[in-house]
């Protein structure tokens, strides 16, 4: 795993266990747990621990309230590309293999949603700069 996102795991208090689930992994704040799936691709574990710790940091607490848990979700992505997609990284992977997610997902060793998410941030600054000036 990731020795960066184990270092913030391990900051925060939090335990990693792999087991099968019914997602790719899970956040249980009442313990302290994250749990990803064994057998999950290097890029794919990377993607989904970075995804939980944004639960965990984002302070998300389970609900079945079906709005709240998309935007949670939404969230979790946000952060995790945030946290392993550098400005720097994104542009050099779009110039080298043009804006298709799943070839910059390649690139960058994330999983696609977090590409779609890192978009999303984008164009949301593009949208306040365009305002803004």
């Amino acid at each position: 795993m990731d020795p960066q996102l184990l270092r913030l795991a391990e900051e925060r208090g939090l335990h990693i266990v792999e087991r099968a689930g019914p997602t790719r992994g899970g956040f249980d704040p009442a313990h302290s747990i994250i749990r990803v799936t064994p057998g999950m691709s290097a890029r794919t574990t990377r993607s989904v621990l970075a995804h939980e710790l944004g639960h965990a940091t984002l302070r998300h607490a389970p609900t079945t309230h079906a709005r709240l848990r998309a935007r949670q979700e939404r969230q979790a992505d946000a952060w995790a590309a945030r946290l392993l997609i550098s400005p720097q990284a994104y542009a050099a992977a779009e110039n080298l293999r043009g804006p298709h997610p799943a070839s910059l997902a390649f690139e960058l060793d994330v999983t696609v949603e977090l590409v779609i998410a890192y978009q999303a941030l984008l164009a949301r600054a593009s949208e306040r700069q365009r305002r803004a000036g």
